[in-house]
């Protein structure tokens, strides 16, 4: 059984243990081997989607086969640096998800936690509970929205792989349209710039951070009333800009369940990923490792 947010077990790998101090207050140490830093992935699971089924949680639609938020967990379960994984789930459903996460074995499933009203407030949720658990300010934490069911794994590494650089990062794809900003005048928009479309980029997930950073940039926020960000790495943006955040490569099959009409892309990505050959994938993700490693050599 998925263990509760007052039980989180002790975890030799990670050093998640129940009763520590909050990372927040604790300094990390100023060298720790690579393979000793937890790498924890929390994946988003609390929205009910108002351009959704109100009564179908998108999380929970199945696609190709299996409900979204399990092809999500499943993403990180799969990845060998990937040490641990926290669910955030609207209360409604947390009995669904667990039954889910039981069934299927997810092993790395260290704890299924209630989110809040907004997808800030789930995130808070996560942190907190991370902190609570001791988990050491050099962490990595992986923050994936679920309705993302289809990250690639070399996304998740080259996340991973940044945070050794960067203290924070986000996955994105470079636009192919051009992005008009916009301003109210009378009843309509109107154009009020047009940034070069080399420099624009679609912010997708996983956004990662070491943990005393995001800890540190959610504090900041939580002292402002009238910010509402719609992801993760605008906390980082806003309140701590001096903190550069470096972008992962991304693909267009990462994504977003939004509304209805995605589920028919998302059921044809499903396919074209249910009828991979796993040797090939293997190969690939190989290929996209050695040439994102030569790209750092240069």
């Amino acid at each position: 059984m998925t263990e509760r947010a007052s039980d989180i077990p002790v975890d030799a790998t990670t050093g998640i243990a129940a009763g520590s101090e909050p990372a927040a207050e604790q300094s990390a140490p100023a060298v720790r081997p690579a393979q000793h830093v937890p790498v924890v992935a929390v994946v988003l699971a609390a929205g009910f989607g108002t351009r959704f089924d109100p009564d179908n949680p998108k999380q929970l639609v199945s696609v190709g086969g299996k409900p979204i938020v399990c092809w999500s967990i499943e993403a990180f379960e799969r990845c060998e640096r990937v040490s641990d994984i926290v669910v955030v789930v609207n209360a409604k459903v947390r009995g669904t998800v667990e039954s889910l996460i039981d069934e299927q074995g997810y092993g790395k499933v260290r704890i299924v936690i209630d989110g809040g009203a907004e997808r800030v407030d789930s995130t808070a949720a996560a942190l907190d509970t991370l902190a609570a658990a001791g988990i050491p300010g050099d962490a990595k934490i992986l923050i994936h929205d679920a309705v993302r069911p289809f990250v690639e794994q070399s996304a998740i590494d080259g996340s991973i792989d940044a945070l050794d650089q960067f203290k924070a990062a986000t996955v994105a794809f470079a636009s192919t349209d051009t992005i008009l900003l916009t301003q109210d005048l009378g009843d309509l928009k109107v154009i009020r710039s047009v940034p070069d479309r080399t420099d624009s980029y679609r912010a997708q997930t996983p956004q990662s951070f070491r943990f005393a950073t995001i800890r540190h940039a959610y504090e900041l926020a939580a002292a402002d009333p009238d910010f509402h960000p719609t992801d993760d790495t605008r906390v980082v943006v806003d309140y701590l800009p001096d903190e550069p955040v470096a972008i992962v490569a991304g693909s267009e099959t990462n994504l977003k369940v939004t509304t209805l009409a995605d589920i028919p892309t998302a059921e044809r990505i499903a396919e074209e990923i249910l009828g991979r050959d796993p040797k090939e994938e293997a190969r690939a993700r190989m290929h996209a490792l050695l040439a994102q490693a030569a790209g750092q050599l240069r």
